[in-house]
């Protein structure tokens, strides 16, 4: 491929919860949980083939809409405190073809019972493979699904 070209851009989305930081935090701390709620929805896979939540760790996972193309986040934990702030670096492809590299943010705090959630993408989008309104709309999707399933489990006594 010659002409190559990077699209730079910051993503931010935010959602308040009727669950507590710790509730929200470990949302994210386990593949089982994660399985619950980190799809776009109706009509998507999604498969961790590797999940490791500690400093030094990484992911590997696979999604796309049933009978589509799949696309592979693969992402290394650079900081995680517990219950206050998660900051991943990864990069994602479309089958074979690297669509971006990125450095994700979730930062927690609490906001009156619940929990306040900012999660803040800092990508570079490649070669006009993705572009960051489709980022944008698929990290609604994913914390609107996150917000349903704290909704649905019933908080830890």
């Amino acid at each position: 491929m010659t002409g190559g070209s990077v699209n730079h851009a910051t993503i931010i989305v935010e959602r308040t919860y009727d669950a507590s930081p710790e509730r929200v935090f470990a949302a994210w701390s386990s593949v089982e949980a994660l399985l619950r709620w980190n799809a776009m929805g109706d009509g998507w896979h999604a498969a961790y083939d590797h999940f490791d939540f500690r400093v030094g760790g990484g992911d590997i996972f696979r999604f796309g809409k049933t009978g589509g193309e799949t696309y592979i986040s693969t992402s290394s934990y650079q900081d995680i405190v517990p219950n206050e702030r998660i900051i991943s670096a990864g990069t994602m492809r479309r089958e074979t073809t690297p669509i971006s590299s990125s450095i994700v943010t979730v930062d927690l705090t609490p906001s009156g019972k619940g929990c306040r959630l900012v999660l803040t993408e800092q990508a570079a989008f490649l070669d006009d493979e993705d572009k960051p309104e489709y980022r944008r709309a698929g990290w609604s999707a994913m914390l609107d699904n996150l917000g349903e399933a704290l909704k649905s489990q019933a908080a830890p006594a």
